[in-house]
């Protein structure tokens, strides 16, 4: 038995108290945190008016596939931005984004595009903003802080779930993916949009998810240049939400929560783990890519639900 299964009611007991899911659910005492001081929310007039809405949603996780929860990591590597040695460990993952602030952003600067491109109807999603004009660097700042404040609010959920079962971090591992950054490629720089990816740069440590039963990987970029230094995000769907919920009833997915020894809370047939790809397979298909130093497996799941 290990130490995380030894405790498990303690464990599933903060996953409960500390964390919120949904569009309305808000802890009662947001924490302050310095990404609200940022001059963006200030000089950028959508910003403003979302300023209210960030804090209320400070520190909280969406719906679908968004998740916390507490695992067995262990690390077969070391790696000097971790400072760990090479054992087991227990280990705490949130996935989720930027909350209400960053589907505002998102929606507002598309319907900009939409508006000053001259596409055709079947073609206006692929509108855009040029970053030498004032709304597109207004958009490109505005995403910025959209990626801070995801980045603030897991760091407030880590916080918090830490503090609730009385242990310390030890490492962390914190990136984007479905984000966009200005990096340099065969001597230029470009914008690289990682849809559905992650970035894979020369040593940089990431973390790539399987399912909600399923181990994920720590891997440590390799830099491949035909990649754009990039990897998979995570495991990715094998079968849509709306087919996930025809294609298994709730026992079967129980069946296969209890084999994993898998605490879920929450959750639906959507995110079945039965509907995601084998990460096995998903890994070999990217070893070019990034270099495996441990693995997370999942314990006990709180999700939306």
């Amino acid at each position: 038995m290990t130490y995380l299964e030894g405790a498990k009611d303690r464990y599933a007991k903060a996953l409960v108290d500390h964390t919120r899911f949904g569009m309305r659910e808000v802890h009662a005492s947001p924490n302050d945190h310095g990404v609200f001081e940022s001059d963006a929310f200030r000089s950028i007039p959508l910003l403003r008016k979302l300023h209210g809405k960030a804090i209320k949603q400070f520190g909280t996780s969406g719906g679908g596939n968004h998740f916390v929860e507490f695992g067995e990591v262990t690390l077969t590597a070391p790696h000097p931005e971790l400072d760990l040695k090479p054992g087991s460990y227990v280990g705490l993952l949130s996935h989720s984004g930027s909350r209400g602030i960053g589907a505002s952003i998102a929606q507002y600067y598309t319907k900009a595009a939409m508006a000053q491109c001259p596409l055709p109807k079947e073609a206006q999603q692929l509108a855009w903003l040029d970053l030498d004009t004032h709304l597109g660097m207004e958009y490109w700042i505005a995403m910025q802080l959209a990626g801070e404040y995801a980045a603030a609010c897991h760091s407030d959920i880590h916080r918090r779930l830490i503090r609730a079962v009385g242990g310390r971090i030890m490492a962390r591992v914190e990136h984007h993916h479905n984000f966009a950054w200005k990096e340099i490629h065969e001597g230029r720089e470009i914008v690289v949009h990682r849809k559905g990816a992650t970035p894979a740069g020369n040593g940089v440590v990431g973390y790539i998810p399987g399912s909600m039963v399923d181990k994920g990987y720590l891997v440590v970029g390799r830099g491949h240049a035909e990649s754009l230094h990039s990897a998979s995000h995570g495991a990715g769907r094998m079968h849509p939400r709306n087919a996930a919920r025809r294609m298994w009833s709730p026992s079967e997915m129980k069946k296969v929560l209890t084999q994993h020894r898998v605490t879920l809370i929450g959750g639906s047939l959507e995110e079945a783990p039965m509907a995601y790809k084998r990460i096995a397979e998903v890994m070999a298909a990217q070893k070019e890519l990034v270099d495996i130093i441990g693995t997370f497996q999942p314990r006990i799941v709180r999700m939306d639900g």
